[in-house]
């Protein structure tokens, strides 16, 4: 991922020293053209295959903040198939990036294998380049879902790592046993 053969922009390479140099622990992506929350990995793990299943090693956590996401939607947790974003409605309104398809230098696995937030993708609506008048609507089916996921920031293990004399680790590594995924601490 970000190979030196690709090309970054610099405002891309800005972005991605931002994220480094704050400790974001979670974020989502707003995209258009379907009705579908998506996590990491959006990469497949083999170059070739296309529509392949690539979890992390994160696997349960990010689908409990899809799913926060997608079942406060009131669209995506519509049960009806015959609506904008119906073929995710047996998947609960969410799926693995690269499952749907695969695409290499997506902001989410970025920060996922170079910070400590995890991001998911949230597609707002079936139109790719939605009307002016159209925007009133999809911020009201989204602003709720958006809370919900916002809200997320709240769960998993908090506190200080800090020495015998009270004093915050700067990068101390943090693991939980059977994840092989270590975040690290902040400034």
């Amino acid at each position: 991922l970000f190979s030196s053969g690709f090309q970054v922009a610099p405002e891309t390479k800005a972005v991605m020293k931002w994220l480094r140099s704050i400790p974001f622990v979670l974020s989502a992506s707003l995209h258009g053209g379907e009705l579908v929350v998506t996590y990491p990995y959006d990469y497949s793990r083999h170059p070739m295959e296309e529509k392949m299943f690539s979890p992390t090693p994160d696997e349960k956590t990010f689908k409990m903040l899809a799913k926060a996401y997608a079942d406060a939607h009131p669209v995506i947790s519509d049960r009806s198939e015959l609506r904008c974003g119906g073929n995710f409605v047996k998947r609960g309104g969410i799926i693995n990036g690269a499952e749907w398809y695969s695409f290499t230098g997506g902001m989410a696995d970025f920060n996922y294998l170079h910070t400590n937030c995890f991001e998911v993708t949230v597609e707002v609506g079936c139109e790719k380049f939605p009307l002016e008048e159209e925007l009133f609507t999809i911020w009201h089916e989204n602003r709720d879902a958006l809370l919900n996921y916002m809200e997320m920031v709240h769960r998993g293990i908090k506190g200080i790592v800090s020495d015998k004399f009270g004093n915050p680790i700067k990068n101390a590594r943090i693991s939980v046993r059977g994840i092989q995924h270590d975040i690290t601490t902040g400034n």
